[in-house]
């Protein structure tokens, strides 16, 4: 089992309005679109392990799930389920959205900086360690309570 961050970024500088709703359409529909070139892409399995991310400028983790499927293209049914115009992604198991979201800031807090964990990321898929994964989810836990 692997651990990945799934980031959603706006392209824009200023925070997107919608960017969160968009993270939360795709986490309630159970699936998440990623496109057939992205790192990791070809790597990603059944039984994974995901945190949803909002990149910069937000820098909020929104969610976790477990991949129900590798990387795919999207059958006729799911196209029309999935939010979005994405030709293929992943479908989700085990969603749980988070709110408040939890800050990345607060999750680096928690890490040794030997780790050299960061908050911003170039790729949509990002691979990440066990123990990145559970120091986001033991917070994320902390926060609720």
């Amino acid at each position: 089992m692997a651990h990945y961050i799934f980031n959603l970024v706006s392209r824009e500088t200023a925070p997107r309005p919608g960017l969160r709703e968009r993270a939360a359409a795709f986490l309630r529909a159970g699936m998440w679109a990623v496109d057939r070139d992205e790192s990791h892409g070809s790597s990603l399995v059944v039984g994974d392990l995901v945190l949803v991310y909002l990149g910069a400028p937000e820098r909020k983790l929104v969610g976790r799930a477990e991949l129900a499927s590798p990387l795919h293209d999207w059958s006729e049914a799911e196209a029309q389920a999935c939010p979005g115009d994405s030709s293929g992604g992943v479908t989700l198991a085990e969603v749980e959205e988070w709110d408040p979201p939890v800050r990345m800031s607060a999750v680096l807090s928690q890490m040794d900086p030997s780790e050299k964990a960061k908050a911003d990321f170039a790729l949509g898929v990002v691979r990440i360690t066990a123990n990145e994964y559970a120091t986001a989810v033991a917070v994320a836990a902390e926060r609720a309570t």
